[in-house]
């Protein structure tokens, strides 16, 4: 036998062998993909903060069939907030619901489908959520928050207040409750107490429009149309597409006699946002 050929002949085995050494990795790596992954891993992802990564890791707790009902009810109450962030109410609140059933101690999941429910307009069950997450934890500021911007949403302004000072005492730079509080006691004419609480929104941000607006409000409210118009212009500086400033501005030049800044401004806003002379008129101002 030639040198070649058998050489040939001893080569056909090795290449055998390579291709069973190459199955076997293949059909093993293909195994460990097809494993579920670790608890600890799906809970990790369970808790990202991207909304996908979470819904992609409760998903796998909850079907993983090895969670007790405390647990999953975490995991459910935090697959509905991912939902709830891309804006898949309807998933989210399931998933909520279900967290709730499972577990009705945990104040965080009435506050999230009570958030859902503020967010689809359903302002009285919202509240219904808010009232039960403040029984459970009477101690978070954002929930009493929540529950005042429902009960401002249906014209209970009273109620409102009292939710945003509840706020305030637990979280005293909470700066979004002392503007919508200022907003609430200019709405009601308290514009002395409304304007003390925009002074103070507006030290907690000094960067935001919002509460130069809020207090500019306060002042046309109570006749003071310089200080209103100075308001609106350091709002506009810092929001120059702020209907609601433009719309004010414009109301207190035309009470200062400017007819033409008036005109000008009005225009703005109503190009900006089509119903806003409504909305003032709604709060007294016309």
């Amino acid at each position: 036998m030639s040198s070649s050929r058998s050489g040939r002949m001893a080569a056909a085995p090795m290449a055998a062998l390579s291709l069973a050494v190459v199955v076997a990795l293949a059909t093993g790596v293909t195994r460990l993909a097809l494993q579920p992954p670790s608890r600890e891993t799906s809970w990790a992802r369970c808790e990202d903060p991207s909304p996908d990564m979470a819904i992609r890791g409760c998903s796998a707790v909850i079907e993983s069939g090895r969670e007790m009902a405390a647990t999953l009810a975490r995991a459910y109450a935090n697959r509905c907030h991912a939902f709830r962030l891309k804006g898949e109410y309807d998933e989210a609140l399931g998933d909520c619901s279900t967290a709730i059933n499972l577990n009705p101690s945990r104040a965080a999941a009435f506050i999230s489908r009570g958030s859902l429910h503020f967010a689809r307009d359903e302002h009285d069950r919202a509240i219904r959520d808010f009232d039960q997450a403040i029984r459970l934890d009477p101690s978070d500021a954002a929930t009493f928050y929540s529950r005042a911007l429902a009960h401002a949403a249906r014209g209970q302004t009273d109620r409102a207040i009292l939710d945003y000072s509840e706020a305030i005492r637990l979280r005293p730079a909470h700066a979004d409750a002392w503007n919508n509080r200022c907003w609430s006691r200019a709405i009601l004419g308290e514009l002395e107490a409304a304007l003390g609480d925009c002074e103070e929104a507006v030290r907690l941000q000094p960067d935001s429009s919002v509460p130069r607006d809020s207090r500019g409000f306060v002042h046309l409210k109570a006749g003071r149309l310089e200080a209103a118009i100075a308001d609106y212009d350091a709002s506009l500086r810092l929001d120059p597409r702020n209907a609601w400033s433009l719309y004010g501005r414009g109301m207190a030049r035309r009470r200062n006699g400017d007819a033409a800044g008036a005109a000008a401004d009005i225009a703005a806003a109503k190009k900006i946002q089509s119903d806003i002379a409504e909305e003032f008129a709604r709060y007294g101002v016309l």
